[in-house]
């Protein structure tokens, strides 16, 4: 049974295929969440994605005697390369089953590209940019996952390290329960921090209205906030004009906490959205005809589960409180609408200041995702 491996042309036809085994592969599987197919593709395409501006990538394919086995994605980011001085490929879009002489051929495809690009080592999974999806998940795979993750089976790991991958980093996520009242510490706090630092919170009814006020505003603070993370790409401003259209039109207002300054300048923000996790399962990566209802039901709030996308504080506010502020006025709303549990997304190991903020909330750390480092 010879393994073929084929470059995969950067056309919708062809990505369209590349993106469909990795749904396909999880068929029947509880905790795979399927991304919307046309999503994943525009991502992949380089009239699409304007990370393309900064970045190269080439994708593979592996074939058993005729059929899908495997897929990867190559990417090499320019300007990550040129901040931390190294040549590094980085990998991602990696799905494969578990057969030892396909996950050497796929990987070695990809490996074999990245030296002839001047690469010396390679990451991954990682995407083009922090927006896209990073980890391969270690612990956890009888969890549900989240829009905004990877989920792989228990092989992944175990080949990374028979292949001569190991540890660059690790992501922790936690399972938080709502309470039934924000907590009083958190109102104590936020009562103290807003009248000492003179912050406030907006709340929105109009999403062309938060688009227009603070959309480029949003994206320069989660540049300037998480500048000091593992491998951020700080975005463009072809990329923030790219994700003001793409994202802020989804957001349920209600789970979106904005804090201004005295002179309206905004300082932090937190953005939740209603899990989508099952309704994208339903979908079955598509919007159509019935992926688009089944996402519209789980925004109107017909979930009992909140997925925290990102929270986000200029530096000079960090440790100072403004967390609690974020979630004295988040609280209320999902208290209001009955969701029972709010998902973080990965955070560092590391990243204890971040890890803080939910010392107050009956948690579990449920997941652990790992990006795996080799030299070429």
């Amino acid at each position: 049974m010879s393994i073929e491996i084929k470059p995969v042309a950067p056309t919708k036809k062809e990505l369209k295929k590349f993106v469909q085994f990795g749904i396909d592969l999880y068929k029947g599987n509880d905790y795979f969440i399927p991304p919307l197919i046309f999503d994943e593709v525009n991502t992949l395409l380089p009239d699409k994605n304007p990370a393309f501006d900064f970045c190269k990538s080439q994708s593979f394919m592996a074939y058993r005697d005729g059929k899908p086995v495997g897929r990867i994605t190559g990417i090499i980011n320019s300007i990550v390369n040129e901040r931390t001085g190294e040549k590094t490929l980085r990998f991602g879009f990696a799905d494969f089953i578990d057969d030892d002489e396909v996950v050497d051929r796929l990987f070695g495809a990809v490996e074999a590209w990245g030296r002839e690009q001047g690469m010396t080592s390679i990451v991954g999974p990682m995407g083009f940019s922090d927006m896209d999806h990073e980890g391969m998940l270690i612990e956890g795979f009888e969890e549900l996952g989240t829009m905004a993750t990877i989920y792989n089976y228990p092989y992944y790991p175990a080949q990374m390290e028979r292949m001569g991958y190991e540890k660059e980093v690790d992501w922790m996520e936690y399972r938080m329960t709502v309470p039934d009242a924000v907590p009083d510490k958190y109102l104590r706090i936020a009562d103290i921090v807003s009248k000492k630092y003179n912050l406030r919170t907006i709340k929105y009814t109009s999403r062309k209205k938060i688009k227009n006020q603070y959309g480029r505003a949003l994206f320069e603070l989660i540049n300037e906030a998480y500048d000091g993370l593992y491998g951020y790409s700080p975005l463009t401003e072809r990329q923030i004009n790219y994700y003001i259209d793409m994202y802020l039109g989804i957001l349920r207002l209600e789970d979106v906490c904005v804090i201004v300054d005295a002179d309206d300048k905004l300082v932090a923000v937190g953005i939740s959205i209603p899990s989508f996790s099952r309704a994208l399962q339903k979908g079955k990566g598509k919007l159509f005809p019935f992926g688009w209802w089944h996402l519209l039901k789980a925004l109107r709030g017909k979930t009992d589960i909140v997925d925290l996308l990102l929270i986000a504080v200029k530096p000079e506010y960090l440790s100072k409180g403004v967390n609690a502020l974020i979630f004295a006025d988040l609280l209320p709303g999902y208290i209001r609408n009955g969701y029972k549990y709010a998902e973080s997304n990965p955070e560092l190991e590391e990243n204890a200041s971040v890890q803080l903020q939910w010392q107050y909330f009956e948690r579990r750390q449920h997941r652990r995702r790992r990006a795996f480092k080799k030299s070429l």
